[in-house]
């Protein structure tokens, strides 16, 4: 029997999720079509969530994919077992930018209240199935500048008279 020898390939994380304390999702992003619907991706997410929550184990096969969880349901998904270390090195900088992100606040009503932080912290650190960033200092210093460039029509009135008052300071100390 011949061993199966795949090519190597930077596309390595099939998916990111983030499951609450009963499994629901509260933050999930597919990189492949290795689950196409909503209801597959449920279906999914429910039988990762009932294999991984009651052990200690971080790292778990399921379907032909290798599971790797994280404290707080914070899931990677890859094709590969002998990625095991980096897809950690993954969940580790996500949850260490989330942490710093949320001053150590890292629970569900945090989550859901700076959702643009997360999706901006999970675009800095993977892109296209592709693990671009792996060190938590930099992802959030990537969040915050990209925060800073939020265009005057979108931003609120707190952000426009902070942003004011800065540009005023600066004026009176030339």
């Amino acid at each position: 029997m011949e061993a199966l020898i795949l090519e190597p390939s930077l596309y390595t994380v099939k998916a990111i999720l983030i499951l609450d304390n009963d499994g629901d999702r509260l933050f999930a992003k597919y990189y492949d079509d290795t689950y196409p619907s909503v209801k597959e991706q449920k279906a999914f997410e429910k039988n990762i969530f009932n294999k991984t929550h009651r052990t200690d184990s971080e790292i778990a096969l399921l379907e032909g994919l290798t599971v790797s969880s994280f404290p707080f349901s914070f899931t990677i998904l890859c094709s590969s077992v002998s990625q095991q270390l980096m897809l950690m090195a993954v969940l580790n900088c996500l949850f260490d930018s989330l942490s710093q992100m949320l001053r150590k606040n890292v629970e569900k009503r945090a989550l859901l209240e700076n959702m643009e932080g997360l999706f901006l912290a999970v675009d800095e650190i993977v892109d296209g199935g592709v693990i671009l960033e792996s060190d938590p200092q930099q992802v959030v210093h990537r969040v915050a500048l990209r925060g800073e460039d939020v265009p005057l029509t979108e931003q609120t009135v707190s952000q426009v008279l902070q942003s004011a008052k800065e540009q005023i300071k600066w004026s009176l100390l030339r």
